[in-house]
């Protein structure tokens, strides 16, 4: 741990309420880190964040020797860039995207304190901001919110008290006349069986959605059936396991015969403990949603805060990211890789620690690929390949914060979305700046 941290903001969240940590409070006289003198302060935008006025270029830029424009680059290039101010927003935060299977048009779905901003980016070179759904509670303060997809509808959620989960109905994207953007969209739906919550996940084979880090069920997964969009409607919670900060559904498919076509959770669950945090990743079975049953719930080692996570195509792997354990033990920027194939029994089979020193936060996995935020040294692309003998390697990046690396959350990427119909298009979260359109060269190859 690096000395002489200032003041930090960690957005998390607890089972009855959001918790902002302040760093610099907790360290001593040598800038060491004490975990248990960690402090919840209120959340409010640094004035250099709020003040930023990005001179990014906002069409293509090709990555030529090691940098687009002012970015930092290796084997990624810039089609486009929305800042923050255009897309409606300000701290800029969550991700995901939708693509319209009549027409093949790609969106990004984007997460902003005011609300969420819809994106068309068909053309990626030349997206055009449709509008945005505004926030459906302000109560509690300035926040952060998710997004996932199901059934041509947005499902929201948001840590502002009395939030709910907003649905919006995408169809009605394809009428958008683009002289009319950007447009104020109306929510189609509301569920109210959540007050706030941290995050959702989607299982769209299923068509049920799992709310996390909630008011409810201590903060794990609140089921909730989507399957008519317009009428979501409560199926069942799981508490066994505590608060629960993100979420991946499947129906299992995978190696342990055990459960095949059950429907099995992966959670990257934190709870409070007085170290502060007990870390663990989660399995359980919530094929019955009346009865979920836990599987497993497995700590690690060098644990700072369990936050998010991602399985490999074959679900035999699980690819996990840990937001404090950079400050907390110095480590640079760490994924672990878990084995999966007993779902009693996962175990980390091996780690990959970048070169940078920046925090790493949301991952998500596309064919051979690993794509990763990490905050402040921007989207890394891993290669898989060799994910059954714990290994990663780097083969792309693109920095949306050049400022520096450090192990901060002043600035950088909170998320990524590689799963667009053009291949090879990954759109970017960079929080202080806006949307990033991106090309890694290395996903055309087919991968």
């Amino acid at each position: 741990m690096k000395k002489g941290v200032n003041l930090l903001i960690l957005l998390v969240g607890t089972s009855m309420m959001s918790v902002f940590i302040n760093v610099a409070a907790a360290q001593d006289a040598s800038g060491e880190v004490n975990p248990s003198a960690f402090q919840e302060t209120e959340f409010t935008r640094t004035a250099e964040m709020a003040a930023l006025n990005s001179n990014a270029p906002r069409s293509h830029v090709p990555c030529v020797r090691g940098y687009a424009g002012e970015f930092p680059c290796n084997g990624i290039d810039l089609l486009s860039f929305i800042p923050s101010a255009d897309l409606g927003g300000t701290l800029i935060n969550d991700m995901w995207g939708w693509t319209d299977p009549e027409t093949g048009s790609d969106y990004a779905l984007v997460g902003a304190v005011e609300g969420l901003a819809v994106v068309d980016i068909s053309d990626p070179k030349r997206p055009i901001v449709l509008g945005m759904l505004p926030t459906h509670s302000t109560e509690g303060g300035e926040f952060w919110r998710d997004v996932k997809v199901y059934a041509n509808h947005a499902f929201v959620v948001s840590e502002n008290d009395d939030h709910g989960m907003q649905v919006l109905d995408l169809n009605q994207l394809r009428d958008v006349d683009v002289s009319d953007a950007p447009m104020t969209f109306e929510a189609a739906a509301h569920y109210d069986g959540i007050s706030h919550s941290h995050n959702i996940g989607i299982n769209e084979d299923t068509g049920y959605a799992y709310v996390v880090g909630s008011d409810e069920c201590i903060g794990g997964p609140h089921m909730v059936d989507i399957s008519d969009p317009a009428n979501p409607t409560f199926a069942g919670c799981f508490a066994d396991h505590g608060y629960t900060h993100d979420i991946q559904c499947v129906v299992y498919r995978g190696p342990d015969a055990d459960y095949s076509s059950r429907e099995i959770c992966f959670g990257s669950n934190a709870n409070f403990d007085g170290t502060p945090f007990l870390n663990t990743l989660s399995i359980a079975d919530v094929t019955d949603k009346s009865n979920p049953v836990g599987i497993s719930n497995v700590e690690y080692s060098d644990d700072g805060y369990s936050h998010q996570g991602w399985l490999t195509p074959d679900q035999a792997y699980f690819l996990h990211s840990d937001e404090l354990d950079e400050l907390f033990f110095g480590n640079a920027t760490r994924t672990r890789i878990w084995d999966v194939t007993d779902l009693d029994n996962p175990t980390v089979i091996g780690v990959f620690d970048n070169t940078t020193a920046s925090i790493d936060h949301n991952i998500y996995v596309q064919g051979g690929y690993a794509y990763a935020s990490n905050y402040t040294s921007g989207l890394r692309v891993y290669d898989v390949s060799n994910v059954a003998s714990g290994q990663l390697s780097e083969v792309a990046y693109f920095d949306v914060y050049p400022e520096n690396d450090n192990a901060s959350f002043e600035g950088g990427t909170w998320s990524n979305y590689p799963f667009f119909s053009q291949k090879g298009v990954v759109a970017v979260t960079g929080m202080d700046r806006g949307l990033f359109i991106l090309q890694p060269r290395i996903a055309r190859s087919g991968n």
